[in-house]
This record gives structure tokens, C-alpha cells and sequence, in this order.
């Protein structure tokens, strides 16, 4: 069937399970290869079979009769597909220089922790960033942060280490160790109340559309990685997965830390 095609066998398998409805991540896992490299093979697929969406794939490789096309619609799927490799490129590099910066870091994370938050604003274009720390407690600790206002981080400071109430994102994050996105923090009805985490983020961070992404070592929640928009642009389910990678590795940075300490520590 693949010769029929003008397919190669890796491309046949990668085009039906696109078609199929798998993500691109869900392919890239089961054949071991980059994510962006499904993007490059979906590419070919596309100029190969000359089709423009999903669905005409699938029909395509049901054997149907091709719809007519518009030229210029062709174009504009070849570009779109080219945006996204670039933008997984992209990823891929930056994932994989945070990486290397936690391996070199000696477990600081004073200097890896500003260059996480940084490659995941850049890529989630996000206006700032925070990081927070989980106590013993249960409270949070703003211990890392990029591009905040200056207003929102001074209050962050005079708050220190503080109790998130269940009705804000980071109360329900960690209540639910699940991931909270945030269309409008000003549309909620907590931010009706005098709740003072919600009206600091809204009024003195200017934030309207958040996301908090719990950091989970095991079962045991270490931290909060959350990014903010300063304007109401809700994220995406494609950003909100880049952002729990990024999350992912401040874990793996925040855990090397702790390990190298209690190591000293065991020393001393």
C-alpha cells in the first residue's frame, strides 16, 4: 500500500496514525523519534499526497476521491506545517539547553531557575513567571520569578511564606495536583471577594489569563510553576503541555539542589 502512495513505510505508519486522531507526542513515543520529526514527515505526507487537512488525509488513505482543492489553501497548509517544526525545533533546543544548564548547575538553582522561567515565557508568550515553593506547612514561597511587576513582586515579599485560599488557582492546584488554566482572573467570583492573593495578582501583576502547573516529585508537591498573560488569552491545551515540561525539569533542578545540599550537609 505504501508504493501505492508514493509512501515509505515509516511515512505510511506516521500518516495513519495521524490520521488516526494521535498527537504528535503520541507518535513520537511510539516509533522513538522527535516530535519534531513527525512535523517533517507529516510535511512530506502533505506535498506527497497533496492534501490540506486531517480529514482529507484520512479519506486519502481510505482510497476516496480527492476534493477539489484550492491552490492557495495548499500554500497555506505548507506554511502552517513549516511554523510548527520550527516552533518545535524551537522547543526542543531550549528543553534540551535547560537540560544542560541543570547538569552544570551544582545543583543552584538560583542560576537555573531565572532560564527556565525565561525559555517557557518566550515559548508560551507569557508576559512573567513565577516559581513557588511548597512548605512543610502547605504554604507557598515565591522564591523565583521573570518579568514580574514590581508592585506584585513587593507584595510577594511581604507576604513571605503564605496560605493560598482553596478558591484561587494556586488553592485549587493544590488541592486537586492538577493543572488550573485560567481564562480571566477578573471573571471569577473570587476576585469579587477581598481575597488578597487573587486581587494582587489581577491589580498590582496586572495578570488576566494564568496558568499553575503543579511541580510533583513522586506524590509529594514541591512547588507551583505558573505563568501569566497580561491581557485575556487563554492557553492553549498545546502551551499548557509545553509549560508542565518546563515545569517538569524546575522539579528535576529543585531536586538535584535538595540532594546536593543534604549530601554537604551529611558531610559537614
Amino acid at each position: 500500500m505504501s508504493g501505492q502512495l508514493g509512501l515509505s513505510q515509516r511515512e505510511l505508519q506516521i500518516a495513519q496514525s495521524y490520521a488516526d486522531g494521535k498527537t504528535y507526542q503520541t507518535i513520537a513515543d511510539t516509533l522513538c523519534i522527535a516530535p519534531s520529526t513527525v512535523r517533517t514527515h507529516l510535511a512530506t505526507i502533505y506535498r506527497k499526497l497533496e492534501v490540506s487537512s486531517k480529514l482529507e488525509l484520512a479519506r486519502h488513505l481510505r482510497g476516496e476521491a480527492p476534493q477539489p482543492r484550492n491552490p492557495s489553501e495548499m500554500a497555506a497548509v505548507f506554511s502552517e506545517l513549516a511554523l510548527s517544526l520550527e516552533e518545535a525545533i524551537s522547543r526542543e533546543k531550549a528543553l534540551s539547553e535547560v537540560l544542560r544548564i541543570i547538569s552544570t548547575s551544582q545543583g543552584d538553582p538560583e542560576a537555573v531557575m531565572p532560564l527556565i522561567l525565561t525559555y517557557a515565557l518566550e515559548l508560551c508568550d507569557a508576559e512573567f513567571g513565577i516559581l513557588f515553593e511548597y512548605q512543610q506547612d502547605g504554604g507557598f514561597l515565591a522564591n523565583h520569578t521573570v518579568g514580574i511587576p514590581k508592585p506584585f513582586r513587593t507584595w510577594l515579599d511581604d507576604q513571605g511564606v503564605f496560605a493560598a485560599s482553596p478558591q484561587t488557582g494556586l488553592g485549587r492546584m493544590d488541592e486537586m495536583r492538577a493543572v488550573i488554566n485560567i481564562i480571566d482572573v477578573k471573571s471569577e467570583a473570587v476576585y469579587q471577594t477581598d481575597d488578597p492573593l487573587r486581587h494582587a495578582t489581577a491589580d498590582l501583576g496586572g495578570a488576566r489569563s494564568f496558568v499553575a502547573i503543579p511541580m510533583l516529585a513522586g506524590d509529594s508537591l514541591v512547588g507551583a510553576f505558573t505563568i501569566y498573560r497580561q491581557t485575556v488569552r487563554p492557553f492553549s491545551e498545546d502551551t499548557t503541555r509545553l509549560a508542565q515540561m518546563f515545569a517538569a525539569q524546575s522539579v528535576i533542578a529543585l531536586e538535584n539542589a535538595r540532594m546536593i545540599r543534604a549530601i554537604q550537609a551529611a558531610q559537614s
